[in-house]
């Protein structure tokens, strides 16, 4: 298992979406988030994205006022996963069109879809955002 959880996380340090792909009690995961988030909201634009917390490294990077945190295992390759964070506001911008905080609290089901139809028990089974928007847009259309 390469991912072991994806978090969206706003300039103030609250949590929009949490995915976790092992697991964790609730306290367990509130006391991770809480250092993380901490940690990385610390470091400033010149620093490199990749921090090591506990047996994890963290992935992260900022697109306005969210930050996207993924933690993964110490052999996943960092350059790989940052491709995966911008793939995954790439498909939020398509769906949304140009993606914000906002977006994500009001549509939280349609993120975790996403995510979903993109990574599969920590692993990066699809790359495609027509493929990951297609279900989406279906169940728009019948809705």
């Amino acid at each position: 298992m390469g991912i072991r959880f994806v978090l969206m996380v706003n300039k103030q340090g609250q949590t929009r979406l949490a995915q976790y792909y092992e697991y964790l009690t609730v306290e367990e995961r509130r006391t991770l988030e809480g250092e993380i988030v901490r940690k990385c909201l610390a470091r400033n634009e010149h620093q490199c994205s990749f921090v090591e917390h506990r047996n994890y490294k963290i992935v992260y990077r900022r697109y306005a006022s969210l930050f996207f945190l993924v933690g993964v295992d110490d052999g996943e390759n960092e350059l790989a996963i940052l491709e995966f964070i911008h793939l995954l506001v790439e498909t939020m911008d398509r769906h949304f069109g140009n993606v914000c905080e906002l977006d994500i609290m009001f549509h939280l089901e349609k993120v975790h879809f996403m995510l979903e139809e993109m990574v599969m028990n920590g692993c990066i089974v699809e790359t495609g955002k027509a493929n990951i928007l297609t279900p989406i847009q279906l169940m728009d259309k019948t809705s």
